[in-house]
């Protein structure tokens, strides 16, 4: 009887050989598999993965801190994670699940850095930021003490007054004002006042608030005052 199909106990050894096999021309395969195409698959299950637009606020210090995230398809409630740029992670306290568009994660991280943020909804789906939104830093330190910076003699020129503050990048007077036309000069670390007051020909004290503020734009205030002092010749009266 003459057989039908080919079968693996039909074939000795020795039919097959490499030169047989190399006689096999491409041409001959061509077509014999379909092609497969992703339209005619179905039945898939679909992902919907979480983004993350924005966060805020994106600098933080080392103390406790809520961090709102902004995004989309959030599922009640997400896992949230800060990534160093180190690798290392650090899962959030608490999550707060406001909407869909919406979490607040309050995080403790102890390491000065950058942070990657990751959010995994309850189904497995998730998405890390492309870069590192969470920045967390020390807030820029006053070394001067508050209050006030002392007595001067209203008619001379001050010795200048030098106001320093960790980490601080630039300085302003955000209320009050130094005695007119003193010079109030910002610096990295300190800023100084200088120059010969004429605002006042009596007794007065001038009032002011410094803000320092640091690379990462985290601030620190402090107030500050200065006394004027006017002998009697120096202030106009009689000898």
């Amino acid at each position: 009887m003459a057989q039908t199909k080919v079968t693996s106990p039909g074939i000795t050894d020795s039919s097959i050989t490499n030169v047989k096999i190399a006689d096999v021309a491409a041409s001959k395969l061509t077509g014999a598999l379909p092609a497969i195409s992703g339209a005619s698959l179905t039945d898939l299950p679909s992902e919907t993965k979480p983004t993350i637009a924005s966060i805020s606020p994106s600098v933080i210090t080392n103390a406790q801190t809520a961090v709102t995230l902004t995004g989309t398809n959030y599922v009640s409630v997400p896992q949230v994670q800060a990534i160093n740029s180190t690798g290392a992670i650090v899962n959030a306290d608490s999550i707060t699940y406001t909407s869909a568009t919406t979490i607040v994660a309050t995080f403790t991280l102890t390491t000065d850095g950058t942070y990657y943020l990751r959010v995994e909804n309850n189904d497995g789906n998730a998405v890390r930021s492309s870069t590192a939104l969470l920045t967390v830093s020390d807030n820029p330190v006053w070394v001067t003490a508050a209050g006030s910076l002392g007595s001067f003699a209203g008619a001379s020129a001050i010795a200048t007054q030098t106001l320093t503050c960790t980490d601080a990048t630039s300085f302003a007077i955000t209320s009050g004002a130094v005695a007119t036309p003193l010079t109030f000069t910002t610096g990295v670390g300190s800023c100084t006042i200088t120059g010969t007051q004429t605002q006042y020909s009596a007794a007065a004290v001038s009032n002011f608030t410094v803000t320092a503020t640091d690379a990462e734009g985290q601030t620190a205030v402090r107030a500050f005052s200065m006394s004027w002092s006017f002998t009697i010749a120096g202030s106009g009266g009689f000898n």
